[in-house]
């Protein structure tokens, strides 16, 4: 294999000369630049990237960590966001957290010791009092951890008020939301919030079931499903993420129950999910490649040391009709 010097010799210059061409950085004239490039290529020659990124003290990697990889929000969010790093000069570094309690930690090491150049964080497993110990470049999935640190989500208020009136256009009586607990302030809290007092105010009783602690296998999710059935037999509308909405319906059809004539389903993600089984799930959609170019946006700008014009950027929903409400 070709090495810096061999280039070097071959060109007739100093290998410092080859590094600055390589690294595209300071004056070499174009002659030279051209007997440089003519004998990598004659040598086959391929700089190598670890050693150019730590000379500049960066990594090029930007790590994604997410609860669940098989997730569906998240495996999209992270489809879209590696697109983007990619085509901006990153690479992407992703893990799942799932069943690992050290992980989370582990990758935050890494981050301080600058094996990575930044983090997009989607698991908060952790105390906020941890986020708010690293000083290298963060920002994070749908949670508040400072002011000083960006996040995107949606907005959850809109994500209530549109649920809400889809069960009350249905004249709902008796609605379960499917609810998960987190250490760190989540704005799903506001969405919970908001969607069960629309409902009251209306006559229309909302029971929560517990998906579980920062959880997000498909396992949790067929659980709270049978729990929701078996404790509000006569409820006659369910609200939940894509997973827990499509093992809600199983559930229903395992059971019984008619969709959507005396039970209403409906979900929150909008993810592929909702599209593939036998009927189209009625869901509330997030712009999930749009929030993922934005985080990525984020973070580069943190990365390359520019100023973020806004440190929360809150994106709209839209509806999407299907055959469950």
């Amino acid at each position: 294999m070709a090495s810096i010097g061999d280039v070097a010799k071959l060109a007739g210059v100093s290998r410092s000369t080859v590094s600055l061409v390589c690294n595209n950085k300071g004056y070499v004239s174009d002659e030279t630049r051209k007997k440089i490039e003519k004998a990598m290529k004659e040598l086959n020659y391929i700089p190598s990237e670890l050693g150019r990124n730590l000379k500049m003290q960066k990594s090029g990697i930007v790590g994604i960590i997410v609860p669940d990889i098989a997730h569906p929000f998240f495996s999209t969010f992270i489809k879209y966001a590696e697109k983007e790093l990619y085509s901006r000069g990153y690479k992407a570094l992703v893990c799942g957290t799932a069943g690992r309690e050290d992980v989370e930690e582990a990758y935050l090491q890494m981050l301080d010791r600058r094996t990575m150049d930044g983090v997009i964080m989607g698991a908060h497993s952790l105390k906020k009092e941890r986020y708010l110990k690293i000083d290298r470049p963060i920002v994070t999935i749908d949670c508040y951890l400072a002011d000083y640190i960006p996040t995107v989500h949606v907005d959850k208020r809109q994500v209530a008020e549109k649920a809400a009136s889809l069960f009350l256009e249905k004249n709902r009586k008796k609605v379960v939301q499917l609810v998960s607990s987190h250490t760190i302030k989540n704005y799903e809290d506001e969405k919970e919030k908001v969607f069960r007092e629309i409902l009251q105010k209306k006559g229309c009783e909302v029971v929560d079931i517990s998906v579980g602690y920062n959880t997000f296998t498909t396992e949790k999710y067929q659980d709270a499903a049978a729990r929701a059935f078996e404790t509000c037999n006569d409820m006659d509308g369910i609200l939940g993420v894509d997973m827990a909405a499509a093992t809600c319906m199983r559930e229903a059809q395992l059971r019984g129950r008619k969709v959507p004539e005396d039970l209403s389903i409906v979900a929150i993600d909008g993810t592929y999910i909702t599209k593939i089984g036998p009927e189209i799930l009625t869901a509330i959609v997030q712009p999930i490649e749009e929030m993922a170019q934005k985080l990525v946006s984020m973070i580069i700008s943190q990365i390359e040391g520019k100023k973020i014009e806004e440190v929360e950027s809150i994106f709209g929903v839209t509806v999407q009709s299907g055959e469950t409400c």
